[in-house]
């Protein structure tokens, strides 16, 4: 495993990540959900990525108690969540930053955990209707509480979050530290292009998700949505009407002949293109089986095998799609 700097910090993560959106809760139990988190753990990943609103809190819940029966060396791993989205209808407590709700989230964030921290906490989104410099002022009084170790963004702009630093500079609190924008061969622009200046400019760090793009460059969509797979989920229609398109078995007919030169899968290939990229500190991945875990552990083995001539293949693959 390779560990990276997350961004101009510290701390290092590992360059694989392990997440729980749609699958804890939904999919995976408590015992499964320790039995995936120990594989990963013993094969070196060291980041668990979770937020509030995933299953409606339970997600915390789930990980938290697989942790715990894990009996894992707290200091061993690292442990995130997000804010924003709420559990509950108050005008004060959905779709928010502003100073009572991340303070009273973060609380009911850890309590669901069963940790007295967590060592990353995001914004999960934006908040136009909230003063920057008021969210900025909770997130660093989270920090230096101790309650989180480092304080980041979620599908922020690049202005969103430069604002965010400058404001925290100004006023000598803590900064954001790191964010995490989805990130894949389909959806490039953030990071390549509009984030470029942030990366030695702040020292942001980019803990990215969706790899695969919710399963699209997995290939198990090229014929059509499979039982069981994460666009056949009550409640998950809006991500299927998202991303789910016409031109996905083009696109994966085009891919599939250059993991098979490669000797991968295609999971494999869409998950070391994102982790090829040294701006990224880790990739978030997820899995709802023990196979699809370790087959995505395979995708280490595939970076050192993206030359620029392979990377010159899938760019040509891709047009005219790219994002």
């Amino acid at each position: 495993m390779e560990y990276r700097r997350l961004g101009s910090a510290g701390i290092k993560v590992s360059v694989l990540s392990l997440g729980s959106w749609v699958t804890y809760g939904s999919q995976v139990d408590i015992d499964a959900s320790a039995e995936m988190l120990k594989l990963a753990y013993d094969n070196g990943i060291n980041f668990f990525d979770n937020a509030e609103t995933y299953a409606n809190g339970e997600s915390e819940k789930i990980m938290g108690a697989a942790l715990r029966k894990l009996s894992l060396r707290r200091g061993s791993y690292l442990l995130s969540t997000k804010l924003f989205w709420g559990l509950h209808e108050g005008p004060n407590e959905k779709n928010t930053l502003n100073r009572k709700y991340l303070l009273e989230a973060a609380e009911g964030s850890l309590e669901r955990l069963g940790m007295d921290h967590v060592d990353l906490l995001f914004c999960h989104r934006p908040d136009p209707e909230t003063p920057m410099e008021e969210t900025v002022r909770a997130m660093s009084d989270l920090v230096s509480s101790g309650k989180a170790f480092y304080w980041g963004t979620s599908e922020w702009s690049a202005e969103q979050i430069r604002e965010a630093w400058d404001i925290a500079d100004r006023r000598n609190l803590n900064r954001p530290q790191m964010e995490q924008p989805q990130y894949n061969m389909l959806n490039r622009v953030k990071v390549e292009k509009e984030f470029a200046r942030l990366y030695d400019g702040l020292g942001l760090g980019l803990t990215t998700f969706s790899p695969l793009a919710s399963g699209l460059l997995s290939g198990k969509y090229k014929n059509g949505v499979p039982e069981g797979s994460r666009f056949s989920l009550p409640g998950y229609d809006w991500l299927k009407k998202r991303y789910f398109h016409d031109d996905i078995p083009t696109i994966v007919s085009r891919l599939e002949p250059i993991a098979a030169s490669l000797g991968c899968t295609m999971s494999q290939l869409g998950i070391a293109w994102v982790a090829r990229n040294p701006h990224v500190s880790t990739v978030i991945t997820g899995a709802s089986r023990r196979e699809q875990l370790e087959e995505n552990l395979g995708a280490l083995d595939v970076v050192p095998r993206l030359t620029p001539e392979v990377l010159a293949r899938i760019d040509e693959a891709l047009k005219p799609i790219i994002q």
